[in-house]
């Protein structure tokens, strides 16, 4: 009888370790499959085409020289291992979710969050490649507001919903005035204008390269697409980049859904789609003009 009892006694002990042992094994590999480094990585390299390379049966979509998607595929990061900063030079506290911070200055006026990071990058393409005509986006009030027109000296004058623009200053059209416009339209655009504002993609077979997974509102979040492959099914990948709030450095965000992917993403519209520290839960998709 005792023996039985001794045996009863180490069975159950057996069976509380075992149930004590397992949850934490799962959380352990979640863990490191969260923060492992992905085999598709080439950790040497300082643009985004050449730090993530293709899976296996994947070819990346041609697009023309000169092209806002070649601009966007080719743009240059730090070095691998950067970590990601607050406009007051401080750590982020999440720092598991990228694998390159892209070469861009985070102003350290809190005022480049995540749309803004984006409405940067485009702006500068476009003031790069001569096309400083097209520079303008619409505050949330629906008003637009050019870069041509505040070179030129005009400034909004904001009452509630209502604007106006009137000629106050002088013209400018430096580079330094320039990234003077762009602090107004941080302050009065964001994901809910740009929702509004720009063409939406409800043809999924129509994404490319540079369109954005957004959820307007405040707050809301956007994240641009950067690179894009195709395999022989037809099947599409995308890498994805992400500013943030806190305005802090743009980078180019891991899959945590599918390590043996990540970086790369599959791309659904009205789906849920967790990027980074942020889920989108009715995916919607959006091009600037």
């Amino acid at each position: 009888m005792k023996r039985i009892v001794v045996l009863l006694v180490v069975i159950i002990v057996l069976v509380v370790i075992f149930f004590q042992i397992e949850p934490v094994q799962h959380t352990t590999n979640a863990i490191i499959s969260e923060i492992k480094p992905t085999n598709l990585l080439d950790k040497d390299s300082l643009t985004i085409k050449s730090r993530v390379n293709l899976p296996k049966g994947f070819k990346r979509v041609k697009y023309p020289k000169g092209s806002f998607q070649e601009y966007l595929r080719n743009y240059k990061l730090k070095p691998f291992g950067t970590k990601i900063i607050n406009y007051d030079n401080t750590e982020y506290f999440w720092q598991f979710g990228h694998i390159g911070i892209l070469e861009i200055p985070v102003p350290k006026n809190g005022l480049q969050q995540c749309a803004d990071a984006l409405i940067r990058i485009r702006s500068e393409y476009l003031w790069d490649n001569n096309r400083k005509n097209e520079i303008g986006f619409k505050f949330t009030s629906g008003h637009y507001c050019s870069w041509k027109k505040y070179a030129e000296g005009y400034r909004p004058k904001i009452n509630g919903n209502k604007v106006i623009f009137n000629k106050t200053a002088l013209a400018n059209y430096s580079k330094a005035n320039f990234y003077k416009y762009l602090n107004l339209i941080y302050i009065y655009s964001g994901t809910l204008s740009l929702y509004n504002e720009l063409p939406k993609i409800n043809n999924m077979a129509n994404l490319e390269l540079g369109d954005m997974l957004i959820k307007g509102g405040s707050p809301g979040h956007i994240v641009m697409i950067c690179d894009e492959a195709i395999n022989s099914n037809g099947d599409k990948i995308y890498l994805l980049f992400q500013g943030n709030t806190p305005a802090q450095s743009v980078h180019l965000v891991k899959n945590l859904e599918d390590a043996k992917l990540s970086p790369w993403y599959h791309l659904e519209k009205n789906a849920i789609i967790p990027v980074s520290n942020y889920t989108f839960f009715d995916s919607k998709f959006v091009r600037f003009k």
